[in-house]
């Protein structure tokens, strides 16, 4: 039995849907875990430390985002063979800024809290107040960014697959699959459906899950 039909070599696609999957969603959990902490750290550093500090952060993100998202990211897995472990560096390399630039407009309300001016005139170690007094705050905010981000990476990785420059055989995810079926779409239309199907079934379940945890950081917000 093949409940979702079979590709011109008579794989299973069900099968393949599943192996593909373990691919596209290490790729997406590590890519956005490693982005949102570089964004928690950069972010949080500038907006407490500021100055010249903060400064540098500012022109760092505008050089990034001067280049559109994507065309960035063929313009780095060109230069280097695609693997699960380089797409995560790559990906995550291109996708902090967001995170960055939220997580220091937050800390730059935290900064001017009269108890944090307190603990600087009482110099009280930096890496203690953004430990203990910040990360509690910034934490929603980290969340909501890595669940979001992960949809944007397995989006991002199951287009670099379809045009050929993600994932390589043997291994495959869902941009493989999806871009293994696009020669016989007229006659063997699962073969690209399913793994369409299962992107955007978790990207937009990782949307709402997104839009909901961000809901509920807004409603604590406005009962503090």
């Amino acid at each position: 039995m093949h409940p979702f039909g079979t590709d011109r070599l008579g794989r299973d696609i069900l099968a393949r849907l599943i192996e593909g999957g373990k691919v596209s969603l290490s790729i997406g959990v590590g890519s956005a875990l490693v982005a949102s902490f570089i964004g928690l750290i950069l972010g949080s550093v500038a907006g407490y430390f500021r100055g010249k500090i903060d400064k540098a952060f500012v022109v760092l993100v505008d050089l990034f985002l001067t280049f559109p998202t994507f065309f960035l990211l063929l313009a780095l897995v060109s230069y280097v063979n695609a693997s699960v472990w380089v797409l995560i560096v790559v990906i995550s390399i291109t996708g902090w800024m967001t995170t960055a630039r939220l997580i220091r407009s937050e800390s730059f309300k935290i900064g001017s809290q009269p108890y944090i001016k307190i603990l600087d005139i009482a110099k009280v170690k930096k890496s203690k107040i953004l430990l203990k007094y910040y990360a509690p705050i910034l934490a929603p905010i980290f969340f909501v960014s890595f669940t979001f981000g992960v949809g944007g990476a397995i989006l991002a990785e199951s287009g670099l697959s379809f045009l050929g420059l993600g994932i390589v055989a043997p291994q495959m995810s869902w941009g493989t699959i999806l871009s293994g079926g696009k020669d016989v779409i007229e006659i063997a239309w699962w073969v690209s459906f399913f793994p369409g199907l299962m992107i955007f079934l978790v990207t937009f379940s990782l949307i709402n899950i997104s839009n909901y945890l961000q809901t509920l950081t807004n409603k604590k917000e406005i009962k503090a």
